[in-house]
């Protein structure tokens, strides 16, 4: 592994190598790979408060929902809706307090069996007991319901991720006090010296201020270790022997600064020699040619050379990636701005400036950005932001295809290995999401739930490395064929059964309505939540709706969107709907009873060159797995015979 004159070691001078960096790098990375350290991290249980920077050793889970209870968005008066019918500025509604009305602010919860705000702005005040308005307001108008940010259950955080003031406000939000964290490695600095003293002494002629510690504790802890530093010592070779045995014990890596050299008074890689094995003495790079790398007690030691560049510059390379190997690469220096194509249109109000949240990825060869959900309340497009765009006040917004700068967040490199999923929302894709981080940590999974058939388009517009669809044609019966055959003509597509899965109807714990088939929707008393349009579950509904002859304007609230199944049932865990069409699993999450209704085929849509990609590897391999297949099982709701399995292929 290292040139035999690596090993003619005296006592006073060593041998230096000039090994290529690649080679060093394979040497030394191939032997760290295996330490415990590196394979085996240990994790450790941290109040939410001190975990910033911190990395997850496990996915974070939502204990309640955000917001926990209806509550007011403005501060104003709680109506309800039906009482504002009729306002207008020819004829102003009288309302009185404390009876029709009811003053709340920003935050209050929403009074029982009022379902609107009037912001203070609309109001006109008559006296201490009435008010009049002008304008009627809708059902949940000024409210935000619960669930509108989190949904208990819901993933806050993959596993070995790297957490964020966002990141901490959200686990707040979700109910979270503690958070299981990998134990940041300890690492020993030894500098060694005659001339060195420490920070703060009054030098003399002769006397080196040892600056190198303050320089490794830094980047140390900025790549996220913890740092102890033991000396310095004096060129002495038991003192320093002696001072490298002990830290073996109780640190996970050591570095020892200066006397990596070939000189009388270098001692580092004779001492690593003694304790264990030299792999690497000199690398054919300037500054820091003369770097030592070895193991002892199967922990990485590394001595460093003295300069001050040289010691950055060797840190940088052969330290970093050890830190950061062991906390999952999650760790990455931010760069700066990024160009990037916007996925959507985006309207803007002009005379503000606007700041839009962004999930980027690289699609072929061009970079996307899809924009997050927008709202002030909403915690989540933080932590799920990889960066920002400005919209300037004297615009509009954002055009479909329009070239943006995104002020990054993350890493170029991390954007590039960005996985971009665009279609229906499955809770599957939170599993995936978190457990491909475990064996491909430097991917990211990104979803954005639009609906199947936007995610369908995005295929078509080359905006997304995979759509994920459920859409039936009702005269086949058949998911997805149809129409991938008729949007995705003559495109290579492999289309993967990621699950089958149970639609029905999400109800309240008892079934209070008694709701039972897809004919009580048409009740008037009977409050509906439905998905977008373009979902999947959405385009059942229209279908099964069609087949028993009920128009959707019998249905109250049949124009109510969420964009997701678990939002469906936090609506109506929340009492703002009675029902809503939605899958097993998320019932089960919230506690809801369900009534089954119908199965159907949830498939992932990934053209040719992107399945057979480097990047989806890692993905392909996942959902192939067994254990992920009995993660997915244990959801409720599914069926996982055939996950994985190509069940079409389009040329």
């Amino acid at each position: 592994m290292m040139n035999n004159k690596n090993a003619e070691f005296n006592h006073r001078n060593y041998y230096l190598s000039d090994i290529p960096l690649p080679e060093a790098e394979d040497i030394f990375f191939g032997e760290s790979c295996v330490l415990d350290v590196i394979k085996s991290p240990a994790s450790e249980i941290l109040p939410l408060t001190a975990t910033l920077g911190r990395v997850t050793s496990d996915p974070v889970w939502a204990s309640t929902s955000s917001p926990a209870y209806d509550s007011s968005a403005m501060d104003g008066v709680a109506v309800r809706s039906e009482d504002t019918i009729g306002a207008s500025e020819t004829n102003p509604l009288t309302l009185i307090i404390g009876s029709t009305a009811i003053w709340v602010d920003t935050g209050d919860p929403m009074p029982d069996n009022f379902n609107a705000v009037v912001m203070i702005e609309n109001i006109i005040e008559e006296n201490e007991t009435s008010i009049s308005i002008t304008d009627p307001v809708a059902p949940l108008q000024h409210v935000r319901p619960l669930g509108e940010d989190i949904v208990a259950t819901e993933l806050i955080l993959p596993e070995k991720h790297a957490i964020t003031p966002p990141d901490m406000a959200a686990c707040a939000a979700a109910g979270l006090t503690k958070i299981s964290v990998i134990s940041r490695p300890k690492i020993a600095i030894i500098p060694t010296g005659d001339e060195l003293v420490p920070l703060g002494t009054n030098i003399k002629s002769g006397d080196i201020i040892d600056s190198n510690s303050v320089l490794l504790e830094g980047l140390i802890s900025e790549w996220g270790g913890v740092h102890s530093t033991l000396g310095p010592i004096p060129d002495d070779y038991k003192r320093i022997v002696n001072c490298v045995k002990s830290a073996l014990n109780d640190f996970d890596m050591i570095i020892i600064n200066a006397g990596s050299s070939a000189g009388r008074d270098d001692h580092t890689a004779r001492v690593i020699s003694d304790l264990g094995r030299v792999l690497v003495h000199g690398v054919a790079i300037r500054p820091g040619h003369p770097v030592v790398l070895g193991i002892a007690e199967n922990k990485p030691i590394v001595g460093l050379p003295g300069y001050p560049v040289s010691t950055a510059l060797t840190a940088e390379i052969f330290i970093k990636p050890l830190i950061t190997t062991s906390l999952g690469n999650a760790n990455l220096t931010r760069s700066n701005q990024m160009q990037a194509i916007i996925t959507r249109k985006v309207n803007s109000q002009m005379g503000e400036d606007e700041f839009l949240q962004v999930k980027l990825g690289k699609v072929g060869n061009k970079v996307v950005a899809t924009p997050l959900q927008r709202g002030a309340g909403i915690i989540m497009s933080l932590v799920r932001s990889d960066g920002f765009v400005k919209i300037p006040r004297f615009s509009e917004g954002l055009d479909y295809g329009s070239e943006i700068m995104v002020n990054l967040n993350k890493t170029q490199e991390a954007v590039e290995n960005t996985i971009v999923c665009i279609g229906s929302h499955d809770m599957a894709l939170d599993l995936i999401s978190s457990q491909l981080r475990r064996i491909a940590p430097h991917i990211t999974f990104a979803s954005s739930h639009v609906g199947s058939l936007a995610g369908i388009r995005a295929i078509q517009n080359s905006e997304a490395h995979i759509a994920g669809s459920h859409l039936l044609d009702p005269d086949t019966g058949i998911y997805n064929i149809t129409y991938i055959e008729r949007y995705l003509d003559r495109m290579p597509i492999k289309l993967v059964r990621l699950v089958g899965r149970i639609q029905g109807l999400i109800i309240p714990k008892g079934n209070p309505k008694n709701v039972n088939t897809l004919i009580d929707l048409a009740r008037p008393d009977v409050n509906f939540v439905n998905r977008q349009r373009g979902s999947g579950t959405r385009v059942l509904l229209d279908s099964k709706l069609k087949e028993l002859s009920i128009s959707d304007e019998d249905i109250k609230g049949y124009n109510r969107e969420e964009f997701s199944h678990l939002s469906v049932a936090a609506t109506v865990q929340g009492g703002n709907a009675d029902t809503g069409l939605g899958i097993l699993s998320a019932a089960k999450a919230l506690d809801l009873d369900f009534i089954p209704l119908m199965d159907e085929h949830y498939d992932l849509i990934i053209p040719n060159d992107y399945y057979q990609s480097n990047l989806l590897q890692p993905l392909i391999n996942l959902i192939n797995s067994s254990g992920f297949q009995e993660s997915v099982d244990a959801l409720g709701g599914y069926d996982t015979h055939d996950m994985g399995k190509i069940v079409a292929e389009f040329n």
